[in-house]
């Protein structure tokens, strides 16, 4: 038994403080910041528009655009890690293949930005 708790220690000591830094700042913000509520503050917002209009409102086509550019570049990043992890197994090869992959999503992007479609005018 003193063996299996000597195995699972660090786990729990890891699961520990990471329950306490995630749940301490949210109870220490709701201690410590400020009340002042207004209506602005109060009201809901999204995608740019008064959340109480017509709901038949075409949306623009900016926010679509942006959404799925986060995307492309927020799946760059979740590949990026365990490339990362793995880089001295996989060699060179590995290497190459990443670098083709963000070669091309660079170009994606400077393609994007020529076009104008990161501009918010």
């Amino acid at each position: 038994m003193n063996n299996m708790l000597e195995a699972y220690l660090p786990a729990l000591i890891f699961l520990g403080l990471g329950v306490i830094m995630g749940v301490v700042p949210i109870i220490l913000g709701a201690i410590l910041g400020p009340r002042k509520p207004d209506k602005e503050k109060l009201s809901a917002y999204e995608c740019g528009f008064e959340p109480f209009e017509d709901t038949r409102m075409p949306f623009d086509v900016r926010f679509y655009l942006v959404a799925i550019l986060f995307i492309i570049f927020d799946l760059e990043t979740a590949f990026l890690l365990p490339w990362a992890v793995v880089l001295r197994k996989i060699g060179w090869f590995g290497f190459c293949g990443m670098a083709i992959f963000l070669a091309v999503l660079v170009v994606g992007f400077i393609y994007e930005w020529k076009k104008g479609a990161l501009e918010w005018e």
